[in-house]
């Protein structure tokens, strides 16, 4: 279940609302999102506190009424707060975004392990190798002369994408999209190296993918919430760690990495290494794909 988005306020001219943006204040300053719910239910029910954007230190207070909203502003903007490790709110009243077509909610809970996402042929391993040999790898490919695309650098090894070697910059992601059917066998592999990523998942139940090259810009879906064409799923991908996508997972989800540079995983702030380094191994198909998701198969149409 996504969270509610939230207009962030601009202007002196504040609408009221039962919601609230409060910054300095977050997982990232060292506040939990369960010690700022104590705090503010203080003023009235709270329905749930939210990050605002990707800081960790901006969340949306989210009240039952306006009226427990009002006071909670008048009694914490610009005061400090000793129950909140006596940090100094800044608070403004917020409302909530509406929700066009095209539109795709940002945050979704994220799950540590495969298991978790119920996508049959995911599979993630953790520490697939250690410390030292991952800083042998990561020498041996920048001993290596690099390809500059415009947000990221490559290398490729034998068949061009079939053995890659990816560096993405803190906050550069990969946009949706699901490897060619016609192109690769039906395994394949990811090794993360260097800084953590969120890489999401996508699967849309009637077909309409939008076959054609996309960004993610480009994709209009609808979320399950509103119009329930498109399920979503997202991992946690911790350095050293191994993700095969094989079956389903392979033929029939997008993946993409949202262009972040730091992450909520469990109502804790991830923040991106300077670079993510990532080798993806992939087998060259001989003939045509004969899958069982002819829908997403370039074969097959």
């Amino acid at each position: 279940m996504g969270l509610p988005r939230f207009i962030r306020p601009n202007g002196v001219d504040e609408q009221l609302s039962p919601n609230l943006y409060v910054a300095n204040c977050g997982p990232s300053v060292g506040l939990s999102y369960e010690i700022i719910k104590s705090v503010f239910s203080k003023f009235g029910q709270v329905k749930g506190v939210y990050a605002a954007d990707e800081s960790g230190a901006r969340v949306i207070v989210s009240y039952v009424d306006v009226g427990s909203a009002q006071a909670a502003l008048k009694a914490l903007d610009g005061h400090s707060c000793p129950d909140l490790g006596g940090r100094s709110l800044h608070i403004r009243f917020s409302v909530l975004q509406p929700t066009s077509e095209g539109q795709v909610n940002d945050s979704i809970p994220v799950s540590l392990v495969a298991s978790e996402l119920s996508i049959p042929g995911l599979y993630l391993w953790h520490d697939f190798i250690n410390a030292k040999e991952e800083q042998e790898l990561l020498t041996a490919v920048d001993d290596r002369p690099w390809n500059n695309l415009s947000k990221r650098r490559v290398q490729h090894y034998g068949y061009e994408f079939c053995y890659e070697v990816n560096e993405y910059p803190r906050g550069v992601g990969l946009s949706p999209h699901i490897d060619t059917h016609s192109a690769f066998e039906g395994l394949i592999f990811s090794l993360s190296l260097a800084g953590p990523c969120i890489m999401e998942f996508r699967r849309y139940l009637d077909g309409s993918w939008l076959p054609k090259t996309a960004s993610s810009n480009d994709m209009k879906v609808k979320n399950l919430e509103n119009g329930s064409n498109l399920i979503r799923r997202a991992i946690h991908l911790p350095p050293r760690s191994m993700l095969l996508l094989s079956g389903e997972a392979r033929y029939a989800w997008h993946h993409y990495i949202p262009h972040h540079k730091i992450d909520m995983v469990n109502d804790n702030v991830i923040r991106r290494g300077s670079r993510r380094v990532s080798f993806t191994f992939r087998k060259v198909r001989k003939g045509p794909c004969q899958c069982e998701f002819p829908q997403y198969c370039d074969s097959q149409r």
